[in-house]
């Protein structure tokens, strides 16, 4: 079995051996879409647009109320750990910097309030901590700390404005514990025991109101997780839901405009995954769809205004510049247009305009990326 480290401990190794490295899941949450269209067959091209001012991975991106992408936090090759935060704007194409946040973070997360600011709590080094953006003046502010000091956790936006943390590497071990974030008082509250600590898991809410929670790995990196779990905010509890059909670490996860869940890829017990599943939540039971073309994780996924769900780059043998796109009329991928650049640890926004801007991450000669592309859709 592969053994999946802490991306705390240790050192970053080389290149070849990047499957083992630190690795911080892209956390993928369904996005809800007032239009919702059939999913008729789309194609993608990429081109290059404005590069960033900091070359960075694993730093963490969020479509803003007035239409810019901001990206903060992240790593370079060398281990330095990001404090600086940037903005993309579409009209431009071009990315500007803005205000930093209060502590270098890696590990974190990064959450859009319902009044237009922006939530990033946890990862390291100040893993207790948590602050907001205000895109008004382009400042972070020191908000309430965590309970509990957590990295590679999840963060879920709830129906009422509240922001679900869950499990994550704590000081010592995985944690199984949740805490909720009040944005009208700016505190943390515990809440519910989840079934089973665990970290680089998955999280998304559901459509009635509930936050399903998937995969994960144990602190020693020896135990993938097949287990899922439900979080009900009315009673503040969590109960075990279907289990996945396979064990997986670090996958993406979509929710689906029909309300179903999509996991794809990630680590398994025997390697890299090419498999994808779907989740009911009316029925809680997972069952397989169609296969990716080729095995990944570390790639980013993007719900489209179509329904269907475009994944790009990642690691297989090498890490590579394809994109793929799932129709989830027929449960299959199809792959489109190549990345101008193969990426590793990167983000992938849906834009206003309906294009997918992808930015930052690193290549498969290990350097970190400045350079961002959009992913322009042209429908056949």
């Amino acid at each position: 079995m592969k053994t999946l480290h802490c991306p705390i401990a240790g050192r970053r190794l080389a290149f070849l051996n990047a499957a083992r490295r630190i690795a911080i899941p892209l956390l993928v949450v369904g996005m809800a879409l007032v239009l919702v269209q059939p999913c008729a067959a789309l194609s993608f091209q990429f081109e290059e647009t404005g590069s960033m001012a900091v070359a960075r991975y694993n730093g963490k991106a969020l479509l803003l109320r007035d239409g810019r992408v901001l990206v903060a936090g992240g790593q370079d090759s060398n281990n330095n750990l990001f404090a600086s935060a940037e903005l993309y704007d579409l009209a431009s194409g071009t990315w500007s910097t803005t205000g930093s946040l209060t502590s270098a973070r890696l590990a974190h997360t990064a959450t859009l309030l319902t009044n237009g600011k922006v939530l990033v709590a946890g990862g390291v080094p100040n893993a207790a901590s948590a602050e907001l953006y205000d895109p008004a003046n382009g400042m972070w502010s020191a908000t309430g700390s965590l309970k509990n000091a957590r990295t590679t956790h999840t963060a879920t936006l709830l129906a009422d404005g509240r922001v679900l943390v869950a499990g994550g590497f704590g000081t010592s071990n995985v944690l199984a514990n949740a805490e909720l974030y009040d944005p009208v008082t700016g505190t943390w509250t515990t809440t519910g025991q989840l079934v089973k600590g665990r970290a680089n898991h998955v999280a998304t809410l559901l459509r009635d109101g509930r936050v399903l929670v998937a995969g994960g790995n144990n602190a020693a990196g020896t135990k993938i997780f097949a287990d899922a779990e439900i979080y009900d905010p009315a009673s503040g509890t969590w109960l075990a839901t279907g289990r996945l059909v396979e064990g997986r670490t670090r996958p993406s996860l979509t929710l689906l405009l029909n309300g179903l869940v999509l996991v794809a890829g990630g680590q398994g017990d025997e390697g890299t995954l090419a498999s994808s599943e779907l989740y009911d939540p009316a029925s809680g039971t997972w069952s397989p769809t169609g296969a990716l073309p080729l095995a990944i994780w570390g790639h980013a996924a993007t719900l489209l205004p179509n329904g269907g769900v475009m994944v790009t780059g990642g690691i297989s043998t090498n890490i590579v510049a394809n994109v793929e796109l799932y129709n989830p009329n027929k449960g299959i991928w199809s792959s489109t247009g190549n990345l101008t650049t193969p990426r590793l640890f990167h983000t992938a926004t849906l834009l206003r305009n309906g294009n997918v801007l992808v930015a930052n991450g690193e290549d498969y000669f290990g350097t970190t990326l400045a350079g961002a592309e959009l992913g322009i859709p042209a429908r056949q």
